[in-house]
């Protein structure tokens, strides 16, 4: 079973901070991604800026999406 995503804030340098439904708080970098198909848009701050909740996940307006199980597992506990 996978952690929907409910809160979602762009940080600097690509980084989101995240809250799962269970309600933990982690960190999710984002460099390892913006040299992929779509996600190259996210280079541009003010596309990077766009995410938001979509479901139980997130989404950018130019329509690139993330798995909630791929940022769960990838990201860091604050």
């Amino acid at each position: 079973m996978y952690l929907g995503i409910k809160k979602v804030n762009p940080l600097e340098n690509y980084k989101l901070l995240l809250v799962f439904e269970n309600d933990e708080t982690k960190i999710f970098d984002m460099h390892e991604y913006l040299e992929l198909g779509l996600f190259r848009e996210l280079k541009d701050l003010k596309t990077f800026n766009t995410v938001s909740i979509s479901f139980d996940t997130i989404m950018w307006e130019n329509g690139v999406d993330l798995d909630p199980e791929i940022l769960y597992q990838n990201s860091k506990t604050i």
